[in-house]
This record gives structure tokens, C-alpha cells and sequence, in this order.
């Protein structure tokens, strides 16, 4: 069994763990939606200029997908002390969460918004709507259940993310599993961590599912 000592430090942890998670969410979301609506229009025009955008902005997307995050992690303390001041701790493990995030996310907004039927694009279209009325009333109404599914999968991968955070410092249930777990052989500990993290995404994920959901029934009914 835990320590008395050890068990503050794991509600700390599991705190910090959430912390990230949390704002390292939103934050991928606010960058990642943006790009992930450019992605749809430019991918949706035929002429070459938005052909050569839509290949730049996706190779660009691709790369940072591409990377494994802990070597992400370990390239972009330079960038994270510039941002922070400082490359440890859970504000600092933040930026690598969004830059490994945003563009995971950004791929999952145009998966979704590719899914919106095309008939009611058109229909807007021909009542003279603009692109941005059609994205702002139209696509990403339509596409809301697959965008918040979006979020809830990005969630759920931050959970892991930040638990490798904790290799370079970066706080949170996968700095105390290194620290105890690993360096002082505690097993309780790693056991304890895990399955902490395993109900963090068992409840992220029946959040989100209770939500989608809930907004489906709502877009059917209306």
C-alpha cells in the first residue's frame, strides 16, 4: 500500500495531469479547428493555387503528425523556454502537448467536416451564401458531433502525452510514475498511476460520448 507521504503527491499529480490535459485541449482545438476548415476548402477547389496551398498547409500537418512525441518533446524545449521560460514543469510540458495536438486534431475537423452532406453546401451556395457564412452556419453546425468526438480523441491521446511529458520533467502522474515507480522501484505507485489514468480516459471518453449524443438527438429533432 501507498505511504501517507506518497498519497498528496498522487492527488497532485493526477491535478497536474488534468491541468494539462485540460488546457492543452482547448488550446488544440482553438489552433487545430482553423486549419482543419482550411484544409476542407482548400482540398475542395479546383484551381492549382489553392491545390499548392492545400499540399504545403497538409505536409506541414503531416510532419508534425508524423513525429513520435517524445522525440517532439526533447526538439522543442529550445521553443518551450523561449515561450514559458523554462522547459520543466506542467505549463512548460503544455507547449509540446499543443504542437503534437493541433494538427492531430486539425486532421479529425476535416475528416468530419468532409462528412457533412454535400447537398446542404449546395443548397446554401445557391441562396448566394458566402464561404465563411457557409463554413460559420452551415459546415460546422452540420459537422458538430464529429468535431466534439474530435475533441474527446484528442483528450484521451493528451492523457498519454502528458504522462511522457514526465520523462523530461514535465510534472503530472507520468513524472511521479518515472520518480517512484521506476527510479525507486516502487510498483504500488506505477500500479496506482495507471489505473488513475486509465479512469481519466474511461470518464473522458463517456463524457464525450454522452455529449455527441446528446447533440446528434438534438440536430435530428430540429
Amino acid at each position: 500500500m501507498l505511504s501517507d507521504v506518497v498519497w498528496p503527491e498522487v492527488w497532485q499529480a493526477s491535478l497536474s495531469t488534468l491541468y494539462m490535459v485540460a488546457v492543452a485541449t482547448v488550446l488544440a482545438v482553438v489552433i487545430g479547428l482553423p486549419i482543419g476548415v482550411l484544409l476542407y476548402l482548400f482540398s475542395k477547389r479546383a484551381s492549382v493555387q489553392h491545390r499548392v496551398v492545400y499540399e504545403l498547409l497538409s505536409v506541414i500537418v503531416n510532419i508534425f503528425r508524423s513525429v513520435p512525441f517524445i522525440i517532439l518533446l526533447i526538439a522543442l524545449i529550445p521553443f518551450t523556454e523561449w515561450v514559458v521560460g523554462t522547459s520543466i514543469g506542467t505549463n512548460a510540458a503544455i507547449v509540446p502537448l499543443v504542437v503534437g495536438a493541433a494538427p492531430f486534431y486539425a486532421r479529425l475537423a476535416e475528416t468530419a467536416l468532409r462528412e457533412v452532406d454535400a447537398g446542404v453546401i449546395e443548397a446554401a451556395q445557391s441562396m448566394g451564401a458566402s464561404t465563411w457564412q457557409i463554413v460559420y452556419n452551415v459546415l460546422l453546425p452540420e459537422a458538430r458531433p464529429g468535431l466534439i468526438s474530435g475533441v474527446t480523441i484528442t483528450a484521451v491521446a493528451l492523457i498519454s502525452y502528458s504522462a511522457m511529458a514526465g520523462v523530461v520533467g514535465g510534472g503530472g502522474l507520468g513524472d511521479l510514475a518515472i520518480r517512484y515507480g521506476y527510479e525507486r522501484f516502487q510498483t504500488d505507485v506505477m500500479f496506482v498511476t495507471i489505473v488513475i489514468m486509465i479512469v481519466m480516459v474511461q470518464v473522458m471518453q463517456w463524457i464525450g460520448d454522452r455529449i455527441v449524443a446528446s447533440v446528434s438527438r438534438k440536430r435530428s429533432r430540429g
